[in-house]
């Protein structure tokens, strides 16, 4: 698939816009992602700067050393984004956005610092995501964090679907 067919209307890069790819995992928010960082924008993971401190799989961890680094990455990137912001750098945020509070708490600081963001809701149905997460989970790498089916299933149900926040909706097939 040609790049430009992946985001038709993101074509370039503008001074300021943070896009904030939201969708379950395996929806394609990492393969989005990195096509913007290609176009020029700085893109910021949560999952790679896990991989980074914990030198593999934060699933391999105890649950809850992961989401002590997974708390303390999600501070690191938020200090990345508002240094990012003041420069007005272009920027991809690869990263769940799964609750309404979270979305809502990004793009407040995005828009205080006289920047634009766009919502990019990357839609697949559960059988979707399961053959992409077969798939992904034999990697080994910052992008693809292990998600057994019942974490999967737990992640679809408890989901909170953007309407009415400005999101463009990309189906997954």
């Amino acid at each position: 698939m040609d790049e430009a067919d992946l985001l038709p209307d993101l074509l370039g890069t503008e001074r300021g816009l943070v896009v904030m790819m939201c969708g379950l995992p395996g929806s394609g928010k990492s393969t989005y992602a990195r096509v913007l960082e290609r176009r020029g924008y700085t893109r910021l993971s949560i999952d790679e700067i896990v991989w980074i401190w914990a030198g593999r799989d934060g699933a391999e961890l105890d649950p809850a050393e992961y989401e002590q680094l997974k708390s303390t990455a999600e501070q690191q990137l938020w200090d990345d984004l508002i240094r990012l912001l003041v420069a007005k750098v272009p920027v991809v945020i690869d990263y769940s956005f799964w609750s309404r509070s979270t979305r809502d708490r990004y793009k407040a600081v995005i828009e205080s610092h006289g920047c634009r963001w766009e919502l990019v809701r990357l839609k697949a149905d559960l059988e979707t995501l399961r053959r992409r997460l077969a798939i992904r989970n034999q990697r080994n790498n910052a992008n693809s964090v292990t998600v057994s089916d019942e974490l999967l299933e737990r992640y679809f149900a408890t989901f909170q679907e953007p309407v009415g926040e400005g999101e463009r909706v990309i189906f997954q097939e």
